[in-house]
């Protein structure tokens, strides 16, 4: 496995502003924005994982003495196979450190992670869109790139703390005399002062602005899907890196077609006479025109399939199909001519109805009458 060093090509005595330089080449190559290589996002992700521990003196410290790769002391200082560390005393009693300081603070800080919505049509969940993103966010300051200082100025080291981040006095106690450490007043526990914040920025490295993203959206994806873009939610104090951005999709409602899972339905209002006789109706589709037979006889309820016009699989390949339910529509106003015909017919159908009866002899109510008969 290769170093922090080796990820940022740079050499183990490399100074705090050189690992900075060679963090910010590598993330303008690497970064999702600029890079869509199979392994670009994972260099990435190395990089800024190395960054974050380089930067940080202490973790520095730590990574050069030990070589845990995150930086963190497991040794003696930070004991914790019993529960607690002998540093834990000290800190319950006086509030500060019993023994040595424990570093001075990173000003870089990681971005937050944003959350936005986005509205797409039924349509688009069937095949997937591209989208373009209006958002206001945080962003690198370009006046200072980042650093928080004023153009050829940079931190300078505290004079109050000796670049420490922590001053220490003496206090009395039952234990006697004992040194405590706590955070610098001047620097804050940076150990560096910016003397010159840039103009900009206010000596935040980031400022607020507006900028357009545009996204894939796949196919198949429902209201409430999320997707994350890493790398794409605000930029990070004094150059840390980017959160997350997280898009929410929200699918407005289709005027002819609803969904079910993963196939579409709509209805289709049939005359009745159309509904007897069978015709073909053409069908507006998402796909286009489609042309769809009326079997003579058709009764109404009955569904008609289109496979694989539905919604693309979210996961996988393949669509849901297009059910079409048959509505067929009684006529409410007939003319003299029209009911005049309507008459004979249903007299050469013998389908004059003149008074109620049950379907069949059979069917349920026989059945209830035979049972509660037999009581």
């Amino acid at each position: 496995m290769s170093s922090h060093y080796e990820v940022l090509g740079v050499p183990r005595d490399a100074s705090g502003e050189e690992i900075k330089k060679a963090y910010r080449k590598l993330a303008r190559t690497l970064h999702p924005d600029v890079n869509s290589g199979d392994d670009a996002a994972e260099q990435f992700k190395a990089v800024t994982h190395a960054y974050e521990v380089l930067s940080d003196p202490e973790k520095r410290r730590v990574y050069d003495t030990t070589g845990n790769e995150n930086g963190t002391d497991n040794g003696f200082g930070g004991y914790s196979g019993s529960g607690f560390a002998f540093q834990d005393i000290f800190d319950t009693f006086f509030g500060g450190g019993g023994g040595a300081a424990a570093g001075p603070a990173s000003r870089v800080r990681r971005g937050q992670d944003a959350l936005v919505e986005v509205r797409i049509d039924l349509k688009d969940a069937v095949f997937g869109v591209e989208k373009t993103l209006e958002l206001e966010t945080a962003v690198v300051c370009e006046t200072c790139d980042g650093s928080c200082c004023q153009p050829g100025t940079s931190p300078e080291r505290c004079d109050i703390c000796h670049g420490a981040g922590q001053v220490q006095r003496p206090v009395r106690s039952i234990l006697g005399q004992v040194m405590t450490a706590a955070t610098c007043p001047s620097c804050q526990g940076f150990g560096t002062v910016i003397k010159d914040p840039c103009n900009e920025c206010n000596g935040q490295g980031r400022v607020r602005s507006h900028r357009s993203l545009s996204i894939k959206i796949p196919a198949g994806v429902s209201t409430g899907t999320r997707i994350q873009l890493s790398g794409h939610g605000e930029a990070g104090i004094a150059g840390g890196p980017s959160g997350d951005l997280y898009v929410q999709v929200r699918v407005n409602p289709d005027k002819t077609y609803t969904r079910d899972g993963d196939d579409l339905q709509a209805a289709l209002k049939v005359p009745m006479t159309a509904a007897a006789l069978g015709t073909d109706v053409e069908l507006e589709t998402f796909d286009g025109p489609q042309t769809i037979s009326i079997k003579p006889g058709t009764q109404s309820g009955e569904v008609i399939t289109l496979h694989e016009l539905g919604v693309t699989h979210l996961r996988g390949y393949g669509r849901g199909d297009l059910k079409v339910r048959i509505q067929v529509e009684t006529p409410t106003k007939l003319d003299a001519e029209q009911e005049e015909l309507l008459r004979k017919l249903a007299g050469l159908r013998d389908e004059e109805f003149t008074e109620g009866k049950l379907a069949s002899s059979g069917g349920m109510f026989a059945k209830l009458r035979d049972k509660f008969g037999n009581l």
